[in-house]
């Protein structure tokens, strides 16, 4: 499947719990169709101590959304919006659909 969000880019989640919510793209499962985004579908864990010694408690993480409910947000216009695509200098790059600017 093809995915036009790559690690490190910064996006805007579209539905879901967290709407509305922006965060880095920790990362990006094309296989499955999913990323993952900092700070964005919190989980969490409640585990019990593997060793003695060890403490258990509750772990929080991020869990994997699909890329379908978020949207790239520009970096230079600072909007969300549509990946488009251009050729610069022979090689093929994404550009914002709004402002044209490559990402």
């Amino acid at each position: 499947m093809k995915m036009n969000i790559k690690r490190g880019d910064n996006v805007i989640v579209l539905s879901g719990k967290d709407a509305g919510k922006t965060g880095e793209v920790l990362t990006a499962m094309p296989a499955e169709g999913k990323v993952v985004v900092k700070g964005i579908n919190i989980q969490s864990r409640h585990t019990k101590p593997q060793r003695q010694g060890d403490e258990g408690g509750i772990i929080q993480k991020e869990g994997a959304l699909y890329a379908c409910k978020v949207m790239l947000v520009c970096p230079k216009c600072g909007k969300p919006t549509r990946v488009g695509h251009k050729f610069v200098d022979g090689k093929k790059v994404r550009a914002c659909k709004k402002c044209g600017e490559e990402i």
